[in-house]
């Protein structure tokens, strides 16, 4: 006789409503609970999960953005980032922040209320669009939280969704150099709490492009190669 292990069930209710099966199973405890959310959305979390790099990988985005300008970004994170892009961009222009989970969603609701032109849209990174084409589209380390095919597929989207002389942005992990001590620290964590991570030690952001030619790559890294800032533009024909 056989004994079958039978899955947990299904965590439901207005939290997890909508939200990937993969987010729940992975990261409930860091991003869909609401009470987790609440107990992690602060800026010295960042720092400490950062190694103290938040400032300069943030600037390296913030700097990125022309005030007036048009900007989505493609997921919530934690901290005060969303209201400093909010505040660059600038009444004159347009920020919009999505993300899949409500308790993302609220917060980010939260941290930008009173400035009329920014929204905050429950969205798949990979599914949306707007009605005017953005000048910036950024992901700031999400893709290291999603399965490969979840990593394809935004990528894929947030490029056909850039006019020429548009960019996009992507800050997120990268390998580290064989003498950097936290790149064995970030072993132990990718293996115990980030099972997505280890792609982007393995491959290119450009890897998950399908028309990857069709762009320009400019890739700095930061802190002995942990993290990287990729900067991709649409190439011109001329």
């Amino acid at each position: 006789m056989t004994t079958q292990t039978l899955a947990p069930p299904r965590k439901t209710g207005p939290a997890y409503d909508g939200v990937p099966d993969y987010l729940i199973d992975v990261y409930d405890w860091a991003y869909v609970n609401p009470s987790q959310v609440d107990r992690l959305d602060h800026n010295v979390v960042v720092k400490t999960l950062l190694f103290c790099n938040d400032q300069r990988l943030m600037r390296a985005y913030l700097n990125e953005i022309e005030p007036g300008s048009r900007v989505w970004q493609v997921a919530h994170v934690y901290g005060d980032l969303v209201s400093r892009v909010a505040d660059k961009v600038g009444p004159n222009g347009a920020f919009d922040l999505t993300d899949i989970t409500p308790a993302q969603v609220a917060h980010g609701e939260a941290k930008l209320a009173g400035k009329p032109w920014a929204s905050v849209i429950r969205a798949d990174a990979a599914k949306h669009t707007a009605d005017q084409p953005y000048d910036l589209i950024c992901s700031f380390f999400l893709l290291h939280e999603v399965p490969d095919y979840k990593k394809r597929d935004i990528v894929d989207h947030m490029l056909a969704q850039l006019p020429e002389g548009g960019k996009a942005v992507f800050v997120d992990y990268h390998r580290p150099a064989l003498w950097q001590p936290i790149r064995w620290i970030l072993k132990v964590v990718n293996a115990w709490l980030e099972p997505f991570a280890n792609a982007l030690w393995q491959h290119e952001i450009q890897h998950y492009a399908t028309h990857a030619d069709q762009f320009s790559w400019d890739k700095r890294t930061y802190f002995g190669g942990v993290y990287q800032c990729v900067i991709v533009r649409r190439k011109t024909n001329s």
